[in-house]
């Protein structure tokens, strides 16, 4: 359950829009923090919403830096719709899970590419890993990268990540 919304971390600095060839192109809009980013793209209404129920939005508009991991939608459909509701009923479990999706500072996707884990928000530590050229982050595999926000920077992936129990 409580993987799901790694969201907590996720509001994207990036606004994503399919181009004339169906793939995604992203604009750096740096005057917004990481929760606006998120809204205005469109692919993270599940994130938000779970931002929003946990509390958390005042935090994710904060100073920062905050470096978020933020799954999709479609990350998000991936988890099963009892866990999910279950999860979102939850607020500190749900905070929990967001907050294992941020890892404070701004980590840029050279510098992460580096490390083999990094300690999130939440105090657990997540595991990176270099695979045939993709970064995973729990297994979560990176799809898109350094999409800038004023207060810091999000890695998308396609999976909700969760904390140990």
């Amino acid at each position: 359950m409580k993987f799901l919304l790694m969201a907590g971390a996720l509001m994207f600095s990036v606004i994503a829009s399919a181009d004339h060839h169906g793939g995604m192109k992203h604009s750096m809009i740096e005057s917004n923090d990481i929760v606006d980013v998120a809204i205005a793209n469109g692919s993270f209404t599940t994130l938000v919403t779970a931002v929003k129920a946990a509390g958390l939005v005042d935090t994710l508009k904060g100073e920062g830096p905050f470096t978020v991991f933020a799954p999709t939608d479609a990350a998000f459909a991936k988890v099963p719709t009892a866990a999910l509701n279950a999860l979102l009923a939850d607020k500190a479990a749900l905070a929990g899970v967001l907050t294992y999706h941020v890892v404070a500072g701004k980590v840029m996707a050279s510098d992460v590419v580096t490390l083999t884990q990094a300690t999130t928000v939440q105090g657990q530590n997540v595991m990176i890993e270099v695979r045939d050229g993709k970064v995973y982050i729990d297994n979560a595999q990176v799809v898109m990268t350094d999409v800038a926000a004023s207060n810091g920077v999000i890695h998308v992936i396609d999976t909700v990540i969760m904390p140990k129990t």
